[in-house]
């Protein structure tokens, strides 16, 4: 069996963080941030990947990305 880490530097210590953006036509006029997507980094390298918030859980995606 495997250990999981960053693909990057292979380091096992995460964060998250929640960001907001704008998405386009209208919403992007208005400045309307609908889009929510949870960040998961690396704190050794910075690598990091978004996922989309409304569709999964931040555990889930912490054990995906780092195991």
């Amino acid at each position: 069996m495997t250990e999981k880490g960053c693909i990057k530097c292979g380091s096992k210590d995460a964060g998250q963080k929640e960001i907001a953006t704008t998405g386009t036509g209208l919403s992007k006029m208005f400045d309307v941030q609908n889009n929510r997507f949870l960040v998961v980094y690396c704190k050794k390298c910075g690598y990091c990947e978004f996922y989309n918030k409304d569709s999964s859980t931040a555990s889930n995606i912490l054990d995906l990305f780092f195991g």
